[in-house]
């Protein structure tokens, strides 16, 4: 179903197809949504944001900074692009669809490959980890507990949500196939999983925990975080080798600007993000080596 919405001069189609919340991950032709300005001389320049909310959720959160950065880039114009899901964003920055990305950091190490560049860092490192949620009342004390249980993360490749999570799982003496591990789509559909009683635990990031609970207060009541695993690098903000010098580094200062100004903090805190920090692609290698880590001792990246 489609639905039409007018957002001042701006134009919103989005495409609603519902996720699966079980193995294996969604094959379908991606959801594809776009907020586009009116047509124009100025060159357009896709922002593709890894898919932790919804499309509904993911326009309240970062249509704000694509307005603030239209407002101080000259000669072009950003528009933001939506996924349906994980295998769906990670298909765009394959093909080089998208000029700017912000993906979570397994997902810059790909883009690093197929000519994207890092330009800045997305939120405080020390907000980039895994944490589990479980109902209050499901009696779980140690990771052992799981054993035989359903956990549900958004997808495989999801760094803090599922490799940082599962890596935790087996530091605690629990393999990765002690458990029925479902691969849902979404941080919010996952959390909601574990309120229906779909499964044990949930694994999730601090910011998407955040958001829950202030959309889902009642039911995030009913829900507890358990267990969390230690920070590493947080996402990151990247542009395709091919746009020009003059926008990219247009973009990279007003990221980088962000947090002097009040009046902008809003647009920061509305995507649960403290500040952009400078990176590049270098200061992704610690990343890099954690996921080396997790594919000699537990599973392959992209495999169960």
């Amino acid at each position: 179903m489609t639905s039409l919405y007018l957002l001042g001069e701006w134009v919103v189609l989005l495409a609603f197809t519902s996720l699966s919340a079980c193995q294996p991950e969604s094959t379908e032709q991606p959801l594809t949504y776009q907020v586009a300005p009116a047509p124009g001389s100025v060159p357009q320049y896709r922002l593709a944001v890894y898919p932790g909310y919804n499309p509904n959720l993911l326009a309240v959160a970062y249509q704000p900074l694509v307005d603030h950065l239209n407002t101080e880039v000259t000669g072009a114009q950003l528009i933001l692009e939506a996924s349906r899901d994980y295998p769906a964003f990670e298909k765009k920055f394959a093909e080089r669809e998208p000029a700017f990305l912000l993906p979570n950091p397994w997902q810059t190490l790909q883009a690093i490959q197929r000519g994207y560049q890092v330009i800045a860092m997305a939120g405080d490192p020390q907000d980039f980890r895994g944490i589990f949620i479980v109902r209050r009342d499901s009696g779980l004390r140690l990771p052992t507990d799981l054993k035989g249980k359903r956990v549900s993360y958004p997808a495989r490749t999801a760094l803090a949500a599922c490799i940082m999570a599962q890596y935790f799982l087996h530091t605690q003496g629990l393999a990765v196939h002690d458990t029925q591990s479902l691969y849902v789509g979404t941080q919010e559909s996952s959390i909601m999983n574990v309120y229906l009683g779909d499964t044990a635990a949930r694994a999730t990031r601090p910011p998407a925990w955040r958001q829950f609970q202030k959309d889902h207060s009642k039911v995030a009541a009913e829900l507890k975080v358990i267990w969390q695993t230690e920070p590493l690098i947080n996402n990151s903000f990247m542009v395709r080798d091919d746009v020009p010098a003059l926008v990219r580094a247009q973009v990279q200062t007003s990221l980088l600007g962000l947090a002097q100004t009040f009046a902008v903090q809003a647009i920061l805190a509305n995507m649960a993000t403290a500040a952009f920090y400078p990176a590049s692609n270098a200061s992704y290698d610690v990343a890099a080596r954690n996921i080396e880590r997790f594919e000699r001792e537990v599973r392959p990246v992209e495999k169960p």
